[in-house]
């Protein structure tokens, strides 16, 4: 189970915590699904914060027993009774903040943190961000430049559903992330394709059973031009730019594949304070008000246009790429200010940084990772994580929403820290086999 990975070494846990409440130490409640990968980046910014650390996954834990003030079980895809959990729970307890790790959780972490009183986004917004088709539909109320759309049920005729939209256009889950089940048509018989292979995405146990939004597919205007991401915290309303990553990789489709995150940005300074600035215009028009975003925007000569914003940091292990004042990670800012501590300076440090979420080829079963020695071995390169496990079962984007693994680099310029990560990929050989 990833997302409780390192409990076992009972380090930010145990019967030392309990005691800690009586010298008045900050308690977090992290909430952590269990397909994420962030689980030990939060878990050391906890621990250098010193705070008092509950983390409730959507599955038990084996060591729930052990530690039940520290380890919980809530479901994630009930929000309201995820906090009347939480409610009873805290009774007699203090609890001073609640941070949501991944999509999965941020709905029921608004839930909670609103029936407790505690900082968080409204659980409005925070539902906003989770269905693709109600964030296009305020984005459009509130003007905000975004893709034209619309949306169709999954029982529609997909043939029928491909005379009525024009090309090229987009398919998209309304609530799926990491790009599944993202896909491009530019004719109604590629629609017509893209439309069932959707559909049987949405179908899969895992997808239906999680929630609304399984029964519908957005369709938007594809908008050409290159994509970057924003990082930001949002205070009391306010957005703070964290950092602005260029992908410099084409993302033109059929799927949506993202491969290379570089910061800083290369882009000229107008158009970063326009994306900039349509970031923090789609955030105000769901009524994002505090804590981290992801926002992905294309810009083209029209402007910047807003794709998706998301209430939660940057997913996978790409966060390691952030450094802020003096060694701040991005997990340890959410921390902090969710808990209300001081931040000090947040200006992202001067190096350039890269990462490489590493595609997948084909699908299979991972028999063998070669060349990671040489590739960490590259100048420039700070390291090479291979997340994905011998013997495991991988498939490919856009039935697939995971990686084989992450590499990153450091460097003077955005450029170098570009090419340090194309010359370590190029090192990387996986044998998947049947």
């Amino acid at each position: 189970m990833r997302a409780l990975t390192g409990l076992d070494g009972q380090r930010s846990i145990g019967p030392d915590m309990s005691a800690g409440c009586a010298n008045h130490r900050k308690r977090l409640l992290l909430l952590v699904p269990t397909t994420t990968y962030r689980t030990e980046d939060f878990m050391e910014a906890a621990g250098r914060l010193d705070v008092d650390l509950v983390v409730a996954s959507e599955r038990d834990n084996t060591m729930a027993a052990r530690f039940p003030d520290n380890l919980l079980t809530l479901p994630f895809d009930r929000p309201e009774e995820a906090a009347r959990q939480i409610e009873t729970w805290a009774a007699g307890r203090r609890l001073d903040a609640v941070v949501a790790v991944d999509d999965a959780a941020v709905v029921a972490g608004a839930a909670i943190a609103d029936a407790l009183g505690l900082r968080s986004n409204p659980v409005a917004a925070a539902s906003a961000t989770r269905n693709k088709l109600v964030m296009r539909e305020q984005l459009r109320a509130a003007g905000v430049p975004a893709p034209l759309f619309t949306s169709a049920g999954v029982a529609e005729d997909p043939a029928e559903v491909a005379q009525r939209v024009s090309y090229p256009c987009v398919l998209k889950p309304l609530m799926l992330s990491a790009s599944r089940g993202v896909i491009r048509a530019d004719t109604p018989g590629e629609f017509a394709n893209a439309f069932r292979r959707v559909a049987a995405i949405l179908a899969t146990p895992d997808v239906a059973g999680s929630g609304a939004g399984a029964d519908r597919i957005l369709v938007e205007a594809f908008v050409p031009g290159a994509e970057v991401a924003l990082e930001g915290l949002i205070c009391d309303g306010v957005l703070d730019t964290l950092a602005l990553f260029d992908k410099p990789d084409p993302l033109d489709g059929p799927f949506f594949e993202e491969t290379i995150y570089v910061t800083p940005s290369r882009l000229p300074a107008d158009t970063q304070a326009a994306v900039r600035d349509g970031t923090a215009r789609a955030a105000a028009a769901l009524g994002l008000r505090d804590g981290p975003v992801h926002a992905e925007l294309r810009v083209n000569a029209g402007g910047a246009w807003l794709i998706e914003i998301a209430g939660r940091s940057i997913g996978g292990l790409c966060s390691r790429t952030l450094r802020f004042g003096t060694g701040m990670t991005l997990e340890e800012i959410i921390l902090r200010h969710a808990l209300s501590l001081p931040l000090g300076p947040t200006e992202r440090e001067g190096a350039a940084a890269g990462v490489m979420m590493i595609p997948i080829p084909r699908a299979g079963v991972l028999r063998a990772v070669h060349g990671r020695e040489e590739a960490r071995a590259e100048p420039a390169i700070e390291d090479v994580a291979i997340s994905a496990h011998l013997g495991q079962a991988i498939v490919p984007l856009p039935e697939g929403s995971q990686y084989l693994g992450f590499i990153f680099s450091r460097a003077a310029t955005p450029e170098a820290a570009e090419a340090a990560l194309r010359r370590a990929h190029a090192h990387l050989r996986f044998d998947i086999g049947p």
